[in-house]
């Protein structure tokens, strides 16, 4: 069997997980437990995604060039600082003007965190647009 049949079959079985939760999300009129099975599903799906990211990554960087394992490793030391600072940063606390139970602590830890991710990240894009308009002006003004 091809390599390309194994992940098209394997790609059809979530894609039916996936459709099935949504239909018994939609069936159940998204109570808690619907709600939370999507939730749960989508937080595998990203886990899957990132480990397959960085394990094809890894391999590609492995087989082309294996001295760029140092460069691969410091950008996740980085990524791993990074979401260390947002987690640190978040303050977790209750809900202002909540009318209902508040969720756990960490519940609003992990939201806040996600929170300060999307921030940075926006940071990041402003300050890459604004120097790389700066340094694509410097570059051309011969």
């Amino acid at each position: 069997m091809k390599y390309s049949k194994i992940i098209k079959i394997v790609l059809w079985i979530l894609m039916a997980v996936s459709v099935a939760i949504g239909v018994w999300g939609f069936a159940a009129d998204f109570n808690d437990a619907s709600v939370n099975a999507l939730l749960r599903w989508a937080y595998v799906m990203v886990g899957i995604a990132i480990g397959v990211a960085v394990i094809i990554g890894f391999a590609i960087a492995v087989i082309n060039n294996p001295k760029s394992l140092v460069k691969m490793l410091i950008y996740l030391v980085g990524c791993a600082v990074i979401v260390g600072v947002a987690y640190a940063l978040a303050s977790g606390d209750p809900l202002v003007g909540y009318i209902g139970t508040q969720p756990e602590a960490s519940t609003l830890k992990m939201t806040d965190t996600i929170l300060n991710l999307a921030y940075i990240a926006c940071g990041a894009a402003i300050l890459a647009i604004i120097f790389g308009a700066c340094f694509s002006a410097y570059r051309n003004r011969k």
